[in-house]
């Protein structure tokens, strides 16, 4: 190694706290996962509870929310293609933040269900928070953000996976 690191540097540590920072790297992404689970849980649900929400025109309507922000999207056309049927985009934007919600909650297809909270989460972020000034204002852009770890990583303690992945482990090792 290079500057004269030792490459047991850390393991050197008293027990204790290599114990301690081990248990904390293994839940680290613990409530990365447990914050966006609960959160695309409750969003799913505000839009499906909502009926101002899921209408096509009106005052807080998913319709009229689309056609404000058609002009200043990144990505008009798909603002365009949600126009379409604005109801039907909205409901299925409720139902994929409520799976992705549940299926991240439980760690069950984490990787699979980070990688729709990933879309979604870029969908609008270049749909209806592209036009926030500074771009740190919008909300989308740190929500996209925090799904890829959960991309990368899955969720390897406390999940449906990481009991799927035992039980196949034990199956090959009989």
């Amino acid at each position: 190694m290079t500057h004269g690191m030792r490459a047991d540097t850390y393991s050197a540590q008293p027990d204790g706290d290599r114990g301690w920072r081990d248990s904390a790297t293994r839940y680290a992404l613990l409530p990365l996962r447990l914050f966006l689970a609960i959160t695309f849980i409750y969003a799913g649900l505000d839009k499906l509870t909502d009926s101002t929400f899921m209408q096509d025109a009106g005052a807080g309507s998913i319709g009229d929310m689309m056609r404000g922000v058609r002009d200043s999207s990144a990505v008009p056309a798909l603002v365009d293609l949600a126009l379409e049927n604005p109801v039907g985009f909205g409901y299925a934007i409720a139902f994929g933040e409520l799976a992705v919600g549940i299926g991240t909650l439980l760690g069950l297809l984490t990787r699979l269900a980070a990688l729709g909270g990933a879309l979604i989460s870029l969908s609008l972020w270049l749909t209806v928070s592209w036009a926030a000034d500074p771009y740190y204002y919008g909300n989308d852009l740190p929500y996209l953000m925090a799904w890829i770890p959960l991309m990368l990583a899955g969720a390897p303690l406390l999940s449906v996976d990481a009991a799927l992945h035992a039980r196949r482990r034990a199956r090959t090792y009989r």
